[in-house]
């Protein structure tokens, strides 16, 4: 995966955003039982939150073998079973901030700002330096807007991230954020009065509730409109690095996501279109003490774990675990 580093450089902005509490959400997606295991959300009232005491103790065990501080969120969207271990506590997003910026991208597109199909020109001040150069374009090339967000999402690429932050703006996203009642997610890096947060949190903040929490709103056609909504869950469910959390979940379940890590944070975010109803789950870290970009990382380690016990959770009549030889064709972790 793309490193995103701690330190992407502030630029300065307009005025950062004032946080409000958060609203919870008052719909969300309801999965029908079919033969794939997928079917399009019907809106209806969220059922309630309701604790598994049992599987917070099994996921806080797990937890445990990090040496760091670790934040995870579970919600059985049809059930309301959920976890929350340290849920709404402010984590790096890392290149999960590329959430936002995908609706803030749609935002824009929706209000006329530019179209799917505009051209950008790509200037060699853009490129980011941590960024592939395979997925570098040539100086003048021109690039619809459609494969921007296909690289920042699917390739979780810098560049393209960046430059689209540059056209909707780090405040505006925020602004959106504010409007629908997520108080801790914000863009951090290039926006004016967010130095400090920049600092703790490099490019961008969330909690585990509340990247968890945009998934579901995406799933549900809520984000924007129905037809964005769409389109940004088509993407997320396109990913390149599929190492962790998803090398847990059969190839034939279909799952939304994004990565994110920095030197001491590990972080995914799941949404699985199970069988027997969806399921979301964020799992962060920060403060990691183990900075490694092996396989064995705790924090990886950790994704992995959570995410195969969820699945045998909420789908026991359908064991599953990857092939022996599965791990040697996933891609690189890269520092």
């Amino acid at each position: 995966m793309t490193r995103v580093s701690a330190r992407v450089p502030a630029v300065v902005a307009l005025c950062a955003i004032a946080a409000v509490a958060l609203r919870p959400a008052r719909a969300c997606a309801q999965m029908a039982s079919t033969s794939s295991g997928v079917a399009p959300p019907v809106s209806r009232a969220m059922p309630k939150e309701r604790v598994d005491a049992k599987l917070t103790a099994k996921l806080a065990t797990l937890a445990q073998a990090v040496h760091g501080d670790v934040g995870i969120y579970v919600r059985h969207v049809k059930s309301g079973r959920t976890v929350r271990i340290r849920a709404d506590e402010l984590f790096p997003t890392a290149s999960m901030i590329k959430v936002p910026i995908l609706i803030g991208t749609f935002a824009a597109i929706a209000k006329g700002q530019f179209t799917f199909q505009t051209m950008m020109t790509y200037t060699d001040s853009l490129r980011y330096a941590y960024d592939d150069s395979l997925s570098m374009p040539r100086v003048g090339a021109q690039i619809p807007v459609a494969r921007l967000t296909l690289q920042m999402i699917t390739e979780s690429n810098n560049t393209s991230a960046l430059w689209l932050q540059g056209l909707v703006r780090g405040d505006t996203i925020n602004a959106w954020l504010h409007e629908h009642g997520f108080d801790s997610t914000r863009v951090n890096s290039r926006v004016a009065g967010r130095e400090k947060n920049r600092s703790a949190f490099g490019w961008g903040q969330t909690t585990p509730r509340e990247i968890a929490s945009l998934l579901v709103m995406i799933r549900d056609g809520r984000a924007v409109d129905a037809a964005s909504s769409e389109e940004m869950y088509r993407h997320l469910t396109r990913i390149y690095w599929n190492g962790e959390a998803l090398s847990q979940l059969p190839p034939w379940v279909q799952a939304a996501s994004k990565q994110g890590m920095v030197d001491q944070s590990r972080s995914e975010v799941v949404l699985v279109n199970a069988p027997h109803g969806d399921y979301v789950f964020a799992v962060m870290t920060k403060n990691q003490a183990d900075k490694s970009y092996e396989e064995t990382n705790e924090g990886y380690t950790l994704i992995r774990a959570v995410s195969a016990l969820l699945w045998r959770e909420f789908e026991p009549g359908t064991p599953w675990t990857p092939s022996a030889a599965a791990r040697r064709l996933k891609p690189p972790e890269e520092p």
